[in-house]
């Protein structure tokens, strides 16, 4: 078997794009239960994932003619396995900190490009920071990657190696079966039609040949006339110029069984609630600070998995994008939740996916200065990048202890200085996020109304008069009449507090959804 491989080009677009004010790689947490054996840990890594995936223990090598993946002939483990502690009393500020320092560290570009952080003393646990550069895999990719390494329970046989024949497979694995799933629900939350995914299909095969399309042809020039026609969104205190230096932040996860129960009961998905909090949160913030939201919208690039069943099971990036515009001057969140849902909607026939990833494909072999370019032109439209990933249901165990939460961060692009993902995991909902630091110096004072928008809309929802129609207005004026009645100091208690009491009065046809 050769020793090197060609990297495909839209990976290699995503290697070229590292800026020091944005690196590309995906950053994540793992926060532990208890404390780990890190020779077990250890072992975990190099059995489950190094020896398992070859593209981990391969380095990058770029010459004139493109990007090469070649097997390192000096891996060690110990390169990638790093163990630390934090300062005590080892918290979640402590973490973030130390969190947002490495997602602005460049990995070796001497070795293969990824790096595991062990963290000793963390709120009584540990935690992992996993760094990962993008040109390796894309998130719904990397999900598989860490399952690779879990157990689902914590008296599960310690790793052994894998079969020999098994060490230089290029990245299959019965694990990222798993996948499958994730990725058919992922693709479904646009609701993309089978005309899609023949055009997708036609475009991934021959990303040069758009005009050759046939009908489908003309929609996808079409999408192109408009991305390059879009206008750039409003301009906030979110939108500049990108420095070095990052902050990550999450807040508490939220019951799934809600999430779905208030998107049941109101006819949207998981996904436009989730969207609905994003939105609210960033108005609440901007309107704390004293800016005018009158007219602000923002736009987010939201990544669209558009992995085939042939794809699944591979590394590598297969997704594309679409521009979603979130109402911000919408100060109502039921009409905020039903005016997302509708752009949503319009997204169903949309070829910006695999126009974006055509796209990409055709920079990874065009000059960098070209790619950067068209990066450069996508970015400034846009002021987020906001993910959203399933992710398993069960609790799953690293090296013997029950992992409580997991965080993740994608990496922004050009001047974008804001990531938002959103992780479901053992039936919880995890929002995170990353700014750039002149951006949002206090990511910890928005994180949390995160969960304020999400508990408005939750409380309003049980308060309700069911006997009437589920009308914006109507469910605005139950929640402001509710809350008026609390001195404000205890307003933001209130909201968790009252939808428990409220709950138990609430219809027997919301409590059955």
């Amino acid at each position: 078997m050769s020793e090197r491989e060609k990297m495909s080009a839209v990976d290699t677009a995503w290697l070229r794009m590292d800026r020091p004010s944005n690196l590309m790689m995906i950053v994540g947490i793992l926060a532990l239960s208890s404390q780990v054996d890190f020779k077990r840990l250890k072992r975990t890594v190099e059995f489950r994932l190094a020896m398992r995936f070859r593209r981990f223990r391969q380095r990058v090598q770029q010459d004139a003619l493109g990007a090469w993946w070649e097997d390192d002939p000096e891996f060690d483990i110990d390169n990638h396995v790093i163990r630390r502690a934090l300062p005590a009393p080892g918290s979640k500020m402590e973490l973030q900190r130390l969190a947002s320092e490495l997602a602005a560290e460049p990995l070796n570009p001497s070795q293969p490009l990824w790096r595991f952080d062990f963290i000793e003393n963390y709120e009584g646990g540990a935690a992992l920071v996993v760094r990962i550069h993008h040109c390796i895999a894309d998130g719904i990719a990397l999900v598989g990657v860490m399952l690779s390494m879990t157990d689902l329970a914590a008296d599960a046989a310690p790793p052994e190696p894998p079969p020999q024949n098994a060490r230089h497979a290029h990245s299959k694995d019965p694990w990222l079966a798993l996948l499958d799933p994730m990725t058919r629900a992922s693709s479904a939350l646009l609701g993309m039609t089978a005309r899609f995914w023949t055009g997708y299909l036609n475009l991934l095969a021959r990303p040069d040949e758009i005009m050759r399309l046939g009908k489908d042809g003309v929609g996808f020039v079409e999408e192109l006339v408009k991305l390059l026609a879009m206008p750039a969104d409003s301009p906030t205190r979110f939108k500049g110029r990108t420095g070095a230096r990052k902050q990550v932040a999450w807040c508490e996860p939220i019951p799934l069984e809600d999430v779905k129960a208030l998107g049941k009961a109101l006819g949207c998905s998981v996904n436009d609630v989730m969207l609905t909090a994003v939105a609210g949160a960033l108005r609440s913030y901007l309107i704390g600070r004293g800016d005018d939201v009158s007219d602000v919208q923002i736009r987010a690039l939201v990544p669209v998995n558009l992995r085939s069943d042939e794809d699944n099971g591979t590394l590598g990036n297969r997704f594309g994008m679409v521009t979603l515009l979130l109402p911000v001057y919408e100060g109502n969140p039921f009409a905020r939740l039903f005016k997302l849902r509708e752009r949503m909607l319009e997204m169903k026939d949309s070829y910006q996916p695999p126009l974006t990833l055509a796209l990409l494909a055709v920079s990874g072999i065009a000059p960098k200065l070209v790619q950067e370019k068209f990066l450069d032109m996508l970015a400034n439209k846009a002021s987020a990048v906001m993910t959203n990933v399933p992710g398993p249901r069960q609790p799953l165990y690293l090296a013997g202890s029950q992992i409580t939460q997991i965080m993740f961060w994608v990496p922004q692009s050009g001047n974008i200085g804001m990531g938002v993902s959103i992780l479901s995991y053992n039936n919880t909902v995890q929002f995170g996020l990353i700014t750039d630091r002149h951006f949002v110096p206090d990511p910890d004072a928005l994180t949390p109304l995160f969960l304020s928008e999400f508990d408005r809309m939750l409380t309003a929802l049980m308060l309700h008069d069911w006997n009437q129609p589920l009308d914006p207005v109507a469910l605005e004026q139950t929640i402001e009449a509710e809350m008026s009645l609390l001195p404000g100091r205890l307003r933001p208690v209130a909201r968790r507090t009252r939808s428990v009491s409220a709950k138990q009065r609430m219809p027997k046809r919301f409590r059955e959804l």
